[in-house]
């Protein structure tokens, strides 16, 4: 029978989500895919909005916006050749038309997004220079969960250091590689591209 990609439920797509991939955290997630081998589950890949709001309208305008999402989880169990570009591109094709795709390459886990090149993404470069809210003790929660604690909180830094004190603390955030993939009809990916506000950059290479 050999490989298919086919819509999956949150359920299935949990001990990929929560302990295979290395966020092990779920994200905003509108959209599930998982790649089938010979009926058994063996890859999930996930699509949501991505969180930040001036993220969406920075990458085509305003009018844009609603169309990004973000490819946020892609978790394989055993990463065989060419599974992570046959899912990608098997869940690009099942997702509505008219959609720009944004995804991130983690620097500090060593990734470049080589996946991505192979499926054809194209690159725009690192993302900018931010920091993390972290508390000592908790450094294995990421920095949006901790940030969360306070959420609707008016000035939730002060609100965080009044609670944590000194152990409250910031840290630099990893650059990611961003790399866009649009899909839709011709005249579509035509408009988008002329739209673009990133610059079409070289892609990285990986060097062992």
């Amino acid at each position: 029978m050999g490989y298919i990609v086919k819509t999956i439920t949150r359920k299935e797509s949990e001990e990929y989500i929560l302990h295979i991939h290395y966020a092990k955290r779920w994200p905003s997630i509108s959209y599930y895919y998982g790649l089938f081998f010979n009926d058994v589950l063996c890859g999930v890949v996930t699509y949501g909005t991505p969180a930040s709001a001036p993220l969406r309208k920075g990458i085509a305008g305003i009018e844009h916006a609603p169309e990004v999402l973000e490819l946020n989880r892609l978790c394989l169990k055993h990463n065989r050749k060419n599974e992570a570009s046959r899912l990608i591109a098997g869940s690009i094709r099942l997702l509505p038309k008219n959609k720009i795709i944004i995804s991130f390459a983690d620097t500090s886990k060593g990734h470049y997004g080589t996946v991505y090149q192979a499926s054809n993404f194209i690159y725009v470069g690192l993302s900018a220079k931010r920091t993390d809210w972290k508390i000592k003790g908790k450094e294995h929660l990421h920095g949006q969960t901790i940030a969360d604690e306070f959420r609707g909180t008016k000035n939730r830094a002060k609100a965080m250091r009044d609670k944590y004190g000194d152990k409250f603390y910031l840290k630099d955030r990893p650059r990611k590689h961003k790399y866009i993939f649009i899909h839709g009809t011709k005249s579509y990916i035509k408009t988008i591209k002329l739209k673009l506000k990133y610059c079409i950059q070289t892609k990285p290479i990986y060097i062992k």
